[in-house]
């Protein structure tokens, strides 16, 4: 407690910006968030400082509920969506509730904040085929053992059999992988580790891409690199490689929503239980913290029924 007041506090000034730094580094450090979950909360606070510093706000101790909720509504006015929104406000709150927990101020002013709910919209799922129709035009650009086509049929293929994150696939180190229990051990959000399953057609996939794709793709630069899957530079590959890969493939097949590799995660999700999965263990397989974030996937199977039912039964 002691080090976080010396650290922001000047004078009995406790000065906003800093604060954003030393609660950020809390949040890496302590807590630990992803970089990309701190980027995303450094963000908004420093978009929170700057409308505090154009209302003559500088010191932590003169922020107020209604300072809050105004920038909430400036955003809102300017077209933000409801998620954005909400966002912003676990932002603010968890830098009210910290400021006050470490006794640089003396009352959490954010903790009654809130913010518009969020449209939950069901996630996007492909079909089977759709799912087939992607492997298949993969597999046949691979077949000529071109090492980035090889490289990109394994990671589809995994991301499907898995339902791992982008960042865990591209996480991913050479032992992660264990091709002979048909298994990967990865690293997820809240640094929680957990090892998932997948299938053959992942397995071969993956040997096939060790085999003939990733030495060719590995640089003298990092020869030593223990990442399994590597950029066209030979270091490991990066998420934006990843999501530009799936955006593309995604590009033309029908449906709405996100056109990147979550679409593959929700995708597998939905299909495990459509096959009859036990939705713990689809929790478990996901690395979900809640099993009420698993349960979209209930609905998104329900849809799809009454879907299939509207097309198929001659009294729908």
């Amino acid at each position: 407690m002691a080090l976080a007041a010396a650290a922001v506090r000047d004078h009995g000034t406790v000065y906003l910006e800093r604060a954003v730094d030393d609660y950020a580094a809390h949040l890496a450090a302590e807590r630990g968030f992803s970089e990309h979950t701190v980027r995303a909360y450094r963000s908004d606070l420093d978009q929170l400082c700057a409308f505090a510093a154009g209302r003559g706000v500088r010191d932590a101790g003169d922020l107020d509920l209604e300072l809050l909720r105004d920038w909430l509504w400036q955003g809102s006015q300017a077209g933000l969506a409801k998620t954005t929104l909400a966002r912003r406000s676990a932002s603010a709150r968890g830098l009210t509730a910290w400021l006050f927990r470490d006794g640089l101020v003396s009352k959490d002013v954010g903790a009654r904040l809130k913010a518009p709910k969020s449209d939950h919209h069901l996630p996007r799922v492909l079909t089977r085929p759709q799912m087939d129709g992607m492997l298949a035009s993969l597999a046949l650009r691979s077949a000529d053992g071109d090492p980035v086509a090889l490289r990109d049929l394994a990671i589809v293929e995994l991301l499907y059999a898995s339902a791992l994150r982008v960042s865990e696939v591209t996480g991913l180190d050479l032992d992660g992988i264990d091709l002979d229990r048909l298994t990967v051990r990865v690293l997820g959000k809240g640094s929680k580790e957990r090892v998932v399953p997948f299938g053959v057609p992942a397995k071969n996939a993956i040997a096939d891409y060790l085999a003939r794709g990733r030495q060719e793709l590995l640089s003298p630069v990092a020869a030593t690199t223990s990442a399994l899957f590597l950029g066209s530079r030979g270091a490991r590959l990066g998420t934006r490689s990843v999501y530009t890969l799936v955006s593309r493939l995604l590009e033309g097949l029908p449906g709405s929503g996100s056109s990147g590799p979550h679409t593959l995660r929700h995708t597998a999700a939905t299909h495990l239980l459509d096959g009859g999965a036990d939705l713990r263990a689809v929790q478990e397989m996901l690395g979900h913290a809640s099993l009420g974030t698993t349960q979209i996937y209930t609905h998104v199977s329900a849809e799809r029924l009454k879907e299939s039912y509207g097309r198929a039964h001659p009294r729908a």
